[in-house]
C-alpha cells in the first residue's frame, strides 16, 4: 500500500506558504516589521516579549500575538502594557500557522504598529515547519535545556535569524558550554546572530533591542 503522508503533506505547506505570502504582503504594505519568537515550553518568550516593549515602547508602536493550545495567560500579562494583543488558541496544535495569523492580524490596528511580535506555541519541532508571514524569525534557548539542543533540533537553528541563549544569569547553576553551543549554531548557519540575555536582570538585552530597531521597516 502506497504511504500518501508526504504528499498531504507538501500540499498543507504549499498552501500555508502561500497565505504566509500575502500576510507579508499585507505587512508590507503597512511598513510593519513581524518577528516569529519560537522555544519550547518555559524558555521565557514572553518575558522577552515585555521586557522588549518596554525597553522601546517610547520609540516603537507594538502589537502582540499569543499563540497558546489554550488559556490567555501570557496575552493578559502583555494587555498590562497597553498593547494592542490578540490570543489565538490552536485548541490542541502544536503551532501556528499562517491562516491562523491572517485573522490575528484582521484583528489589529494595522495602521497604528511597527512591529508585530509572535509568540509561537511552545515547541522545537513544527513551529519551524510553518511559515507565517514573518520577516524574521527568533528563536531561544534557556540555559537549563542545556547546549546539546542544535544537535537534536537543527531545524529550528538551521532558519533562525537570531539564537537567544536566554536565562544566563543562572548559568552558574548548570553545565551549559556556550563555546560548544556557538559552534553548533554557527555550524548549522553561519549567518544565525547569537546573543545571551537575561530578562530578568536586564543582561544582554541591549545588544537584542539594537538589532531589533535595526531591522524596523522605515
Amino acid at each position: 500500500m502506497t504511504v500518501k503522508v508526504l504528499t498531504i503533506k507538501e500540499d498543507i505547506l504549499g498552501a500555508n506558504d502561500e497565505k504566509a505570502r500575502l500576510n507579508q504582503e499585507l505587512l508590507n504594505k503597512h511598513k510593519i516589521l513581524m518577528i516569529n519568537v519560537m522555544s519550547s515550553p518555559g524558555a521565557g518568550k514572553t518575558s522577552l516579549i515585555l521586557q522588549t516593549i518596554s525597553g522601546l515602547k517610547d520609540i516603537v508602536r507594538f502589537g502582540v500575538i499569543e499563540g497558546d493550545i489554550a488559556s490567555t495567560i501570557d496575552a493578559d500579562k502583555v494587555s498590562k502594557l497597553d498593547i494592542p494583543v490578540i490570543q489565538i488558541n490552536t485548541a490542541g496544535s502544536c503551532h501556528l500557522d499562517a491562516n491562523m495569523i491572517e485573522k490575528g492580524l484582521n484583528s489589529l490596528p494595522l495602521d497604528e504598529l511597527d512591529v508585530i511580535l509572535v509568540e509561537n506555541v511552545g515547541n522545537l519541532v513544527c513551529t519551524a515547519e510553518f511559515a507565517l508571514g514573518e520577516h524574521k524569525r527568533v528563536m531561544l534557548l534557556s540555559v537549563p535545556e542545556g547546549d546539546d539542543k542544535p544537535f537534536k533540533y537543527p531545524l529550528m537553528f538551521i532558519q533562525a535569524d537570531v539564537v537567544l541563549v536566554s536565562k544566563c544569569d543562572v548559568a552558574p547553576y548548570f553545565d551549559f558550554n556556550f563555546d560548544n553551543f556557538d559552534k553548533a549554531v554557527k555550524g548549522l548557519n553561519p549567518k544565525a546572530r547569537i546573543y545571551t540575555v537575561s530578562s530578568k536582570t536586564g543582561e544582554g538585552l541591549d545588544e537584542w533591542l539594537c538589532w531589533l530597531e535595526s531591522e524596523i521597516i522605515k
